[in-house]
């Protein structure tokens, strides 16, 4: 089967993705299935359907931007997180966060106001940049055709809750190039030692079970829609019981955290 434009803006409806909300993005193309149009129709619809939103999609460099090639060029860096946030990024009215290693990018309500400021931010998804204000904005993450190891977000609920060994001690010496060649310095300390995302994975059926995340389908990919005010409070009670909960691999406990909510 072959889904136009109008199949995918369906999908979203029965997701029932709020289209005045904000939505982030996280996406595997190939998942979808076929596409009359490829990547550009998947970018049509979903910026149909958030007309009246605020539409977000990782941009991120951090696979290559490090202090041996220091250099974010705020038109030209690819991103190193699929065609579908490389694509989006190049799109009239699409305007890309200052980051050196973390960046999205947005068009919608208040797009601007979003992404601003985010070259004052000395860590990756501090509570004052955009992956903060998703929060604030109570946004939708929808990772599509992926799982929960590719979301961010969680990094940004770590920060935030200050577990420790998750960050750098020391700022690399990172530099934002603008279009017109200016040069901004963004010291920014880094996500270190074990790749700690690739155990998020664990909590994806009790965050089911939590009703912070519901699960659906966009073409042929499975979809998990995340609502990042519920997810993090929830997370913030299973850190403060567990703070190593995403240091290691084993399955998750739920009676650990079942019998504490209680």
């Amino acid at each position: 089967m072959s889904y136009s434009k109008q199949d995918l803006i369906g999908y979203l409806k029965k997701l029932n993705i709020d289209p005045k909300g904000t939505l982030l993005v996280h996406s595997s193309m190939k998942s979808i299935g076929e596409v009359e149009g490829g990547a550009d129709t998947v970018l049509d619809a979903l910026m149909e359907y958030m007309k009246e939103g605020l539409l977000v999609l990782p941009t991120h460099t951090w696979a290559y931007i490090n202090k041996e090639n220091p250099r974010f060029y705020l038109e030209d860096s690819p991103s190193c997180v699929g065609i579908l946030p490389e694509l989006f990024r190049k799109r009239p009215g699409v305007v890309r966060a200052k980051h050196p290693t973390h960046s999205v990018a947005a068009i919608g309500k208040e797009a601007e106001s979003f992404i601003a400021d985010y070259e004052k931010c000395d860590t990756p998804c501090s509570k004052e940049s955009p992956w903060g204000k998703l929060l604030e904005r109570e946004a939708t993450i929808m990772l599509l055709g992926v799982d929960l190891t590719r979301n961010t977000f969680i990094h940004g609920v770590e920060e935030w809750a200050d577990i420790p060994g998750r960050l750098t001690d020391e700022p690399e010496p990172l530099v934002v190039v603008l279009k017109d060649g200016t040069e901004i310095d963004v010291p920014s300390r880094r996500h270190c030692g074990l790749r700690w995302s690739l155990h998020f994975w664990k909590v994806d059926k009790f965050f089911q079970e939590r009703h912070v995340m519901k699960m659906g389908h966009f073409g042929d990919a499975e979809v998990r829609c995340c609502e990042a005010k519920p997810m993090t409070e929830l997370l913030f009670q299973m850190l403060a019981i567990n703070p190593d909960l995403f240091s290691d691999n084993e399955p998750l406990d739920q009676t650990l955290y079942l019998h504490r909510e209680g």
